[in-house]
């Protein structure tokens, strides 16, 4: 089945690009980042997340536009933006183990960035500030809220006011304020949504105000991910950290339809074998694609009736009674249902600029360790 060569996505360079490969699109990089800021209202409204894309290519596009705040799932992504040269940079995972010392060292080769850490341990909060007078320096702490996620965090009250006291206390320490991340809601109804967030965020209105009468009074606040963008924006003084709305994915597109932002990845397969009556066979296996939820795990462009009967490493089988319509070789465009971890499959990109594959980007934070 040939497709159209005047679809958005298509490239007309074909031949010349491997399968499977992920093609980037940096123009509807640029606009989706465009959107992010209007939403914004204002670039220091923003910390984005770059654990979606990886890439400093994309970083450099945001530090082009004013954006200097970021935020880190990995100590190899918070070296990728100080490379890039971020100016503030927020390691959203509390360090412990030796992940405690590679903090510091990064902090220690990249001083013109502020390098900081979340933390919601008391024993962690310990060693970090042992770390830190011995390495004669200071280490930014953000206090990790429990706001309903119960992946990490503290509940707010008592307990996590006594931690805030605690890194106030310990030498070594500043207190930068609370991270919220509510990444368990996510539902498609926007008015359900705001309404399920803001519910949420009550409790962390009173941490607040309790924080402020204890004389804490000079501290921030960062909230939410990308789902909950639309809602946090409306809040003053909040910091918000979207991610996916850079690439965008088909399962957020097809969920919330109050965010308009652009498609700027596609995967791009081939098919390489037609086993049997109304079954193609393409290279899209789950070394190519985020594999963490159920099937259908693509959407799948130029083409609607067709359903997914398999799936291995390598090899994705697909069941269609246009079948007929493809020969061995064909090219299969699609969208991942989740782009974050389907960036994380590829060492590197392909990048499409007007219909043409032109270079490729490495995606060098997939890397668990790049230098430090």
């Amino acid at each position: 089945m040939v497709t159209p060569e005047n679809l958005w996505y298509t490239i007309k360079n074909e031949d010349e690009v491997y399968s499977p490969s992920l093609l980037i699109y940096p123009e509807r990089v640029k606009s989706n980042i465009q959107r992010m800021i209007e939403m914004a209202g204002d670039v220091s409204r923003l910390r984005t997340h770059v654990k979606t894309h990886k890439m400093a290519e994309i970083t450099r596009m945001q530090i082009d536009k004013g954006i200097n705040k970021f935020k880190c799932a990995t100590i190899a992504e918070a070296e990728m933006v100080a490379q890039c040269g971020g100016e503030d940079i927020l390691l959203a995972i509390q360090p412990v183990g030796p992940n405690i010392e590679r903090f510091f060292r990064l902090k220690e080769g990249f001083r013109n960035s502020k390098i900081s850490c979340i933390a919601d341990s008391e024993v962690i909060v310990d060693q970090i500030s042992e770390m830190a007078v011995r390495h004669n320096t200071n280490a930014s702490l953000w206090l990790d809220i429990n706001n309903g996620m119960n992946r990490s965090g503290i509940i707010p009250g008592e307990r996590a006011a006594r931690l805030v006291r605690k890194i106030t206390d310990m030498p070594g320490l500043v207190f930068e304020g609370l991270h919220v991340y509510d990444g368990h809601i996510h539902e498609s109804d926007s008015v359900q949504r705001h309404k399920i967030s803001n519910d949420a965020f009550l409790k962390v209105y009173d941490f607040i105000d309790d924080l402020i009468s204890a004389g804490f009074v000079k501290f921030k606040v960062i909230a939410g991910g990308t789902p909950t963008f639309p809602v946090h924006i409306l809040r003053n003084d909040v910091e918000c950290s979207p991610g996916t709305v850079l690439l965008w994915d088909y399962g957020y597109s097809s969920s919330f339809s109050d965010m308009d932002f652009l498609h700027a990845a596609v995967l791009f397969n081939r098919i390489i074998s037609k086993p049997v009556k109304d079954l193609i066979c393409i290279d899209l296996g789950y070394k190519a694609v985020a594999a963490e939820m159920a099937q259908p795990r693509v959407r799948f462009l130029g083409f609607d009736n067709y359903s997914i009967v398999g799936q291995s490493e390598e090899h994705m089988v697909i069941k269609t009674d246009i079948a007929e319509r493809f020969e061995v070789g064909d090219i299969i465009y699609s969208l991942p249902v989740h782009i974050c971890p389907t960036v994380d499959r590829f060492d590197k990109v392909s990048v499409v600029y007007n219909n043409l594959v032109k270079e490729q980007w490495e995606v060098v934070a997939r890397k668990r360790q790049i230098n430090y």
